[in-house]
This record gives C-alpha cells, structure tokens and sequence, in this order.
C-alpha cells in the first residue's frame, strides 16, 4: 500500500483541518467529482501516490463522519478515477456525491519513514522564516495542476500561496510543529506584510 501525500506526492484538491482531535485519527485521501455517464460513476480524485490504493482501505467516510462509501469498482482515466461505490447505481445517486472528501482512519495507513509525512499533518503549523520569525500557520496544500501550492495564512491580511519545493519550504519540522518557508524573490502581488 502506497501511503497519502508522502512528500512530493502528486495533490489535486484543498485540504482543511478537521474538527479538533480528528486531525490525529483520518486522513482526507479522495475527493469525488462530477458524475459520469448514467450508472453511479464518478470522476474520483485521489491524494495517494498510488491512486489505486483507494480500493484497499475498505469503506471511506465523509468528513463529517455520517456517511461511509466503498470503492466497488475504479479504473484510470487521464488524471482521475473514474470509481462506482457501493449502492450508488444512479447518475442522479452520483451527482449528490459531487465535492464530497473521503478519509481514512490513520490507523490504517502506512507507517511513514523520516523523511516523509502526510499534507494532513502540515495543517495548523507554524510557518516561520529562516530567522524564525512567524510567518502564520500551514492554512491548506492545494494543487491547481501545476504542483502542489502551501497557503500560509498570517496573523492579519491576505494569506500567502507558495510553491511546495524544496527550496521554498527546506525544512519540515513535524515534532517541532513548524515548517520553515523562504519565500522568493518574486512573488506574484505585493510582497505581504508579515508585521
């Protein structure tokens, strides 16, 4: 089993924190789409490395918790799924379904090495320079197609998209509770003011 955004992982879709505590016990690993065609599929977007993986965790819960669904059938289309769950056999089933995330329990997850983690647990981090000073906190990880993007969302003002490289994001400090940003030269509007 491939585990959910290990580092460099391939994210298409936002990543919110979960209610207080849940964020230790799931982990968002899909997001389901428009439907397709008229028997209950879906377009499925996935945040594992393998995509696939998403028909071995068992049922998948909202994020709310109140409902579970089941991968019954998957199979690749150019950068999503296209899936069927159990007991959705209706188009009209399906569309209700649009925009819903999926989680798994973490417990049945992968155990992660050192040098990787899940975007779930970026959430709510500092975000500081490499002098330490604060920058905010890890609001979301996004990926609009052309790599993963990190929000940081400041004290006051507008939050701050960033590319989720190496180079802007050097350090990755889980135990510590914080991530290291240095931001570029030049980035796209006002440079914010972290004051």
């Amino acid at each position: 089993m491939m585990p959910p955004h290990p580092v460099h992982a391939v994210v298409d879709g936002v990543h919110h924190p979960l209610p207080q505590g849940e964020k230790e016990r799931r982990v968002c690993v899909a997001r389901i789409g428009a439907a397709h065609g008229l028997r209950g599929e879906v377009r499925l977007w996935t945040f594992t490395e393998d995509p696939m993986s998403v028909m071995r965790y068992g049922p998948l819960t909202t994020r709310d918790g109140a409902r579970q669904l089941e991968v019954a059938h998957a199979r690749a289309a150019k950068d999503h799924l296209v899936a069927t769950f159990t007991g959705v056999t209706t188009r009209e089933e399906a569309e209700r379904l649009n925009g819903t995330e999926l989680y798994v329990a973490r417990d049945k997850l992968p155990k992660m090495d050192d040098d990787e983690f899940y975007h779930a647990d970026l959430i709510g981090l500092a975000a500081v320079d490499a002098a330490g000073t604060t920058l905010g906190t890890v609001a979301a990880i996004h990926n609009f197609g052309a790599g993963d993007i990190i929000e940081i969302a400041p004290a006051q003002g507008p939050t701050l998209l960033l590319p989720f490289t190496d180079a802007v994001v050097p350090t990755v400090d889980i135990a510590g509770g914080r991530v290291v940003i240095e931001i570029p030269g030049e980035i796209g509007g006002d440079k914010p003011d972290f004051d």
